[in-house]
């Protein structure tokens, strides 16, 4: 069964969901502190970590930073602030979702099935969407462009992803954040945008000249196999 670390200082929050995750057939792990929740996913790693951002030794945020250098297990923020920038910092970080307390352990426990899910690898264990050009290796979560592999963030992965497997179809921000596997009323939508552009630096370091992640203007973006 998935393996959830819940790291949260607050013994009755804490509680609640190891009872609700366990109730759903998850095996869980709680600690309090965030520096040794990143040694614990370093030498243990879980499936996904809930993470309160008000931690008593480093921030949440400072946790997910340091889990994002080694490993892309998907990450759970735990919050009271409910500003939007804190929504869209703790997303562009590298979480996947963002829950504001006070909140349903039954609703927390949903989200997390639902974020595995979404990770689920695809059947098909190699898709070649343009032949010499991209490369999908889903089981080593790598893209290969003109032979070269990309290093991609999971985020970056998936975004690419869902480009590469809809060519010529134009894609809403609403759209990619889906196939990233974030909600939409995240706050997460022109942060799709950051992404965009960091995959195109990404791809213009092996063909500067080729445009293959095109723009269009109030709608979206979408994969031209014509300019890879």
């Amino acid at each position: 069964m998935p393996h959830i670390l819940i790291v949260e200082d607050e013994v009755a929050i804490a509680d609640t969901l190891v009872y609700a995750l366990q109730g759903e057939g998850f095996t869980t792990t709680w600690l309090s502190l965030g520096q040794a929740a990143v040694e614990h996913q370093r030498a243990t790693p879980a499936d996904l970590v809930i993470l309160d951002v008000g931690l008593p030794d480093i921030s949440g945020f400072e946790a997910c930073k340091q889990l994002r250098r080694f490993t892309e297990v998907p990450v759970m923020f735990l919050s009271a602030r409910n500003g939007e920038i804190d929504r869209v910092v703790g997303l562009e970080i590298g979480a996947d979702d963002y829950v504001v307390k006070p909140f349903s352990p039954r609703e927390v426990a949903a989200r997390v099935k639902a974020i595995l899910k979404r990770l689920l690898p695809r059947e098909l264990p190699v898709v070649v969407n343009t032949p010499g050009v991209f490369e999908i290796d889903l089981p080593r979560y790598l893209i290969r462009y003109r032979g070269q592999p990309l290093t991609l963030t999971r985020h970056e992965f998936r975004l690419l992803q869902c480009l590469l497997d809809n060519p010529q179809r134009v894609l809403s921000r609403e759209q990619l954040l889906d196939a990233l596997g974030v909600p939409c009323d995240a706050g997460y939508e022109r942060n799709i945008d950051s992404h965009i552009k960091s995959v195109r630096a990404k791809l213009r370091a092996v063909a500067a000249e080729a445009e293959p992640i095109q723009t269009h203007r109030g709608l979206g973006y979408s994969f031209s196999p014509d300019h890879a």
